[in-house]
């Protein structure tokens, strides 16, 4: 008598499931409205950039970050901090000196990644749910390759944070000397939060403390790395912030320069 041992079985197909996700949640409302969010906020600086007027106020030196700093033949001699090398073609930004490292910072930002991988990209557009893509190379290849250069981008947003903290304090001169108003306020405002967000990135955070083998041979390191990681945990909070107080200081000072409305003086 033969007996015939059966086999375990080496490892059993995954069940057949014809949904794409099982999650039934809302789980497409966040990229949905990240969607929104950055497309509007872009269209409207868009716009803002290529208009090419209503960017600075005279009697109290409001000049809006989307302008700053101002280097084509178009700007007002009291805006052009930097000089006016730029020729003033329409298709040339006043700040193109500016603008093209601030998006080259936000584009390679870790959150920004993750934002717009998910709600413009689809890759994935959530957690447990399908990639909109057959394939993902990762970021090894052209364009996404350049996401890599995100230190570098830092370091040049560090220094366009300084320009708009210069245009912040002089914007306390008014004709009759010092002066303070409601513009000051934002435009205040917009550069503490700028500063927060710039600092609060993840390879500032490296820069602070990366590579240290003991905190306590470097006391100053320590102590900065500490307070840029309590910033660091609030990085998306911080980049959706900036949008709004970038939008609402270059809507104020449009305003202002408009004819809309005057600004609210507290002092001069």
């Amino acid at each position: 008598m033969t007996t015939t041992a059966t086999k375990p079985d080496a490892g059993r197909a995954r069940a057949a499931i014809a949904a794409k996700t099982l999650r039934t949640d809302r789980w497409w409302f966040p990229p949905l409205v990240t969607f929104v969010g950055l497309g509007a906020w872009v269209l409207y600086a868009t716009v803002r950039v290529f208009m090419h007027k209503w960017y600075y106020v005279e009697d109290y030196n409001y000049l809006t970050p989307f302008y700053s700093p101002c280097i084509t033949d178009r700007c007002v001699p009291e805006a052009a901090h930097f000089g006016t090398p730029l020729p003033a073609l329409w298709l040339i930004p006043e700040a193109a000196l500016s603008l093209p490292f601030l998006l080259l910072f936000r584009l390679t930002c870790y959150y920004y990644r993750k934002a717009y991988y998910r709600a413009f990209w689809l890759s994935p557009p959530a957690c447990a749910v399908p990639d909109g893509h057959q394939k993902y190379t990762g970021e090894t290849r052209f364009p996404l390759i350049f996401q890599n250069i995100h230190r570098y981008a830092f370091y040049a947003a560090g220094i366009i944070a300084l320009i708009n903290t210069w245009d912040a304090i002089i914007a306390f001169r008014s004709p009759s000397g010092f002066g303070f108003g409601l513009g000051n306020v934002i435009l205040v405002a917009n550069v503490v939060m700028l500063w927060a967000y710039t600092l609060s990135c993840h390879s500032c955070r490296h820069i602070a403390g990366g590579r240290l083998k003991h905190f306590s041979k470097h006391p100053v390191r320590y102590r900065f790395w500490t307070f840029v990681s309590k910033l660091n945990t609030k990085h998306m909070q911080l980049a959706w912030i900036t949008l709004g107080t970038l939008a609402l200081a270059d809507f104020y000072v449009m305003a202002l320069a408009a004819g809309w409305f005057s600004d609210l003086r507290f002092v001069g």
